[in-house]
């Protein structure tokens, strides 16, 4: 089965849900939470790594990530969010935009 990771990025911290081991975890937006982060997502052989395009907080992981060899998606947030209340999602917090 497919490991697939949700990141949803704010200015100081990402917050990160795996699917579909229910796992979720944060760590912060700086060059010390990228490289716990890699480290972590490698022990669990990620298959994909999706996160929210912000303006900008998103560029250290993407460029972390993907240096290190791990595929990354930038999706669009307004289109996660419409996904969201398709499913019936419509609280919206940092940990639940991870997941979805």
């Amino acid at each position: 089965m497919e490991k697939i990771v949700g990141i949803d990025v704010s200015k100081d911290r990402l917050d990160v849900a795996v699917i579909p081991q229910t796992e979720a975890f944060a760590v912060s937006n700086d060059h010390a939470g990228i490289d716990e982060l890699i480290d972590r997502l490698k022990t669990i052989s990620a298959d994909a790594i999706a996160l929210e395009a912000t303006g900008g907080y998103e560029t250290l992981a993407v460029a972390g990530l993907s240096s290190a060899g791990l595929t990354v998606l930038v999706v669009n947030p307004a289109q996660v969010r419409a996904y969201a209340h398709a499913i019936g999602r419509r609280a919206k917090t940092d940990p639940i935009d991870a997941a979805v």
